[in-house]
């Protein structure tokens, strides 16, 4: 696993020398599909994979511009050393494993999520530590996308001698880290629009109400939501008309960095978003705006950047800047449609509930996107579809630019 953590927030240096990004994909491509005879493992396998997966999620939020990783260590079939990455810059999810395990990881299996690093960065390669602790076999649930590694560790141990085993529950290590492989292959953060509508497809009544389209099961999925992301965004008007509070609402829970787009600085001073005390909240408009709202913002401990232009592609670029891997985006209708046309959006997560309240001019979830005939249409693709309380949450990804 490689520490992808930008020391000042810039364009991350491991990606200087790969600005081609087909090159990126088809290495990556080519790294998934090692050792193809020795793809899946056994139920045992799987189950430990699992526990990997289990361990890197308790970091859910907190590790970025890293990935999530969790690592288990076995021998004579009882797991005597777990552990995962917390945050950047402290020690790998292997490092813990070994910690934990002490001699016993001694001709033991090591299952980890992700490939093993193989480079010096913030800490020493993990490759080597697992080397030195005479570790048997590792098994793999997906290689590294990050160039400095994709397939490097893993040829590493194998030339140490250690058995390897690779793409045990390879697409559930995939979709946990989606976010981090959007970053190294796109170099920027994944963008995720999710909002809630009625069944006739409104996300507010025709005065503006919108609390609550869902149930509360549905919600508590949305605060498990943010709590894996790191940041949300809304536009002006969500602040005006709902004043949320985007918060996970979960003790000990990542909250993301509330994030505000607003040209005009046309905001209510009694405002959720600008208690600090409760989570970060960071303002973006244009330059020279409304110089005394900005001063009471800053006043507040609210953190005010000012972009040049103010859309949703320069937002993601300075969020990817900050070295962030999944942004979500909650924003009304209208921003939504910019950030669809902009591609500052991958992946879409809407929630239908069984209701209807009509109103010719109820606001919905996407704003106009210029499409005048079916045919423009975008149909999302990887779809799935599963029922949250009495709600029904449809999951899928935009079709990829070419």
């Amino acid at each position: 696993m490689k520490d992808n953590s930008p020391i000042v927030a810039q364009t991350n240096a491991s990606l200087s020398n790969y600005s081609q990004d087909d090159a990126l994909k088809r290495k990556f491509k080519v790294a998934s599909d090692l050792h193809p005879n020795n793809m899946q493992g056994t139920e045992f396998d799987s189950q430990m994979m699992q526990r990997c997966l289990q361990l890197a999620r308790q970091a859910l939020g907190r590790t970025s511009p890293n990935p999530l990783v969790g690592a288990v260590i076995v021998k004579d079939g009882e797991i005597v050393g777990e552990g995962f990455h917390p945050r950047a810059g402290e020690p790998h999810a292997e490092v813990f494993a070994l910690r934990a395990a002490g001699e016993k990881a001694k001709g033991a299996t090591i299952y980890v999520s992700l490939e093993p690093c193989n480079h010096h960065g913030r800490t020493p390669p993990c490759s080597e530590a697992l080397v030195a602790a005479g570790v048997a076999k590792v098994v793999v649930g997906m290689v590294d996308p990050n160039p400095l590694v994709a397939g490097g560790g893993i040829a590493r141990l194998q030339a140490a001698g250690i058995e390897v085993i690779t793409g045990v529950e390879t697409d559930a290590c995939r979709k946990l880290n989606e976010g981090f492989i959007h970053r190294i292959l796109h170099h920027r953060p994944l963008g995720i629009l999710k909002y809630a509508m009625t069944l006739d497809g409104k996300i507010a009544t025709t005065s503006g109400h919108s609390a609550w389209v869902t149930n509360q099961e549905a919600r508590s999925t949305v605060h498990q939501l943010r709590a894996a992301c790191d940041a949300v965004i809304v536009g002006g008007n969500t602040v005006r008309l709902d004043n949320p509070r985007l918060t996970s609402r979960q003790p000990e829970a990542h909250n993301p960095l509330r994030v505000v787009m607003s040209r005009t600085l046309s905001l209510p001073k009694q405002a959720h978003l600008w208690d600090t005390q409760v989570a970060p909240t960071l303002v973006l408009t244009e330059p020279g705006t409304n110089p005394d709202f900005q001063a009471f913002l800053q006043q507040k401990g609210v953190e005010v950047v000012e972009l040049t232009p103010l859309t949703p592609e320069e937002a993601m670029v300075y969020l990817y800047d900050r070295g962030f891997c999944t942004v979500l985006w909650e924003c009304g209708g209208i921003l939504a449609a910019r950030a669809i046309a902009g591609g500052a959006v991958q992946k879409v997560m809407a929630f239908i509930a069984p209701k209807i309240i009509g109103g010719n001019n109820a606001p919905t979830p996407v704003g106009d996107l210029g499409f005048t005939t079916m045919t423009q249409a975008l149909s999302l693709e990887r779809v799935e579809v599963r029922v949250v309380g009495g709600d029904c949450l449809v999951e899928g990804y935009l079709p990829i630019r070419h």
